[in-house]
């Protein structure tokens, strides 16, 4: 993970919300000097302090990560979607099916 980019989109979160560092620091409970290093990429954030900056923000992790994160390509959603409709029985011998086809692949 790029800890300038991460560092970047807290801090413009950051200002969206019109919070100060100091004011970040407080709602995160972390040290604002701390905040200040994550936002120039210096630090990294642990994953518990990441999450209290996430909570403090009212933002999504996945928009200050969206980078690292790719999409689920449409088809596994319909694929799912076809399979929840079948029984135990039917969704047995519907792998049962991909499982032959990808091996003659």
């Amino acid at each position: 993970m790029n800890q300038s980019t991460l560092g970047t989109r807290i801090r413009e979160a950051r200002l969206k919300k019109k919070l100060t560092q100091e004011q970040l620091a407080e709602l995160a409970n972390v040290g604002f000097y701390y905040i200040g290093e994550i936002e120039r990429g210096q630090k990294l954030p642990s994953l518990t302090v990441f999450i209290q900056i996430v909570e403090a923000l009212g933002v999504s992790a996945d928009s200050l990560l969206k980078d690292e994160i790719s999409a689920v390509p449409h088809f596994n959603n319909e694929i799912s979607a076809k399979l929840d409709t079948l029984t135990p029985k039917q969704r047995a011998g519907a792998v049962a099916i991909l499982d032959a086809y990808i091996k003659a692949l």
